[in-house]
């Protein structure tokens, strides 16, 4: 890793941090960074993963007093669909080869940036359905990790609007249930990944590093800056990210 890899990550870990804590997307940041600095596309995706790690728990952390009206029961539930997803997705993501994964990513990316735009609509939508958290609950649940196992790009707001689609109203309680559930899933996944050695751990040191501050960062940040900038800021690098992948998997 040069000098300039370095700068490039860290700055982009310290970015991811902000838009994470700010409103989400913090992958559009790290995940380029990474295939940037020359890492294979199905390692940067996993290291970008662990990258992110500290905040998922951060934000567990955070929203512990929400978790905790949670009836244990159904945490426990929710935890294990959860695990089995993100696992799953985990192991589709070693069994992908660097050159179909990167064939997918543009897709993916701009899946990701399109549920982050229209995000505020999907949890409109899913709350005036009111479908709740049944069988059909539980397989959006498993689909959804299985999504975020594979790819995290978008998941936080996927799991919002699949809460509000359960008949959740409580936004404080459905960010903790969100933070929870991501710590989770994210927590399984590291753990895969560290175990099939798909982390590049000199770069992930640096990113965890980065994003951590970022995080810390994004309090003042978030108060200083119209969120309708942050989120055209969130789709300018969504779409532009699609775009450059796109040309470099088919070129």
């Amino acid at each position: 890793m040069s000098l300039v890899d370095a700068l490039i990550l860290g700055l982009a870990a310290f970015g991811a941090g902000i838009l994470n804590t700010v409103a989400g997307g913090g992958t559009f940041l790290t995940f380029p960074a990474l295939v940037l600095a020359g890492i294979p596309p199905v390692m940067a995706n996993a290291t970008s993963a662990v990258a992110v790690f500290p905040g998922y728990l951060a934000g567990a952390i955070g929203f512990r007093s929400e978790l905790a009206q949670v009836p244990r029961a159904r945490l426990v539930r929710l935890s294990a669909v959860t695990l089995a997803g993100g696992l799953a997705g985990s192991l589709l993501l070693m069994v992908s080869s660097n050159e179909v994964f990167a064939r997918i990513v543009p897709g993916l990316l701009l899946f990701a940036t399109l549920v982050f735009l229209f995000g505020d609509r999907l949890r409109c939508a899913g709350a005036r359905s009111g479908t709740g958290e049944g069988a059909a609950g539980m397989a959006g649940l498993l689909l959804v990790s299985i999504y975020g196992g594979y790819f995290n790009g978008g998941l936080g707001i996927m799991l919002l609007a699949l809460f509000s689609l359960w008949g959740m109203r409580d936004l404080h309680r459905m960010n903790g249930l969100k933070s929870g559930l991501s710590f989770v899933l994210s927590a399984i996944s590291v753990a895969a990944f560290a175990v099939a050695g798909l982390v590049a751990w000199p770069e992930a040191a640096l990113m965890m590093l980065g994003s951590a501050l970022g995080g810390y960062a994004g309090a003042p940040v978030a108060r200083a800056m119209p969120r309708r900038v942050l989120r055209a800021l969130i789709g300018i690098v969504g779409f532009g990210m699609t775009l450059v992948f796109a040309l470099r998997a088919w070129s």
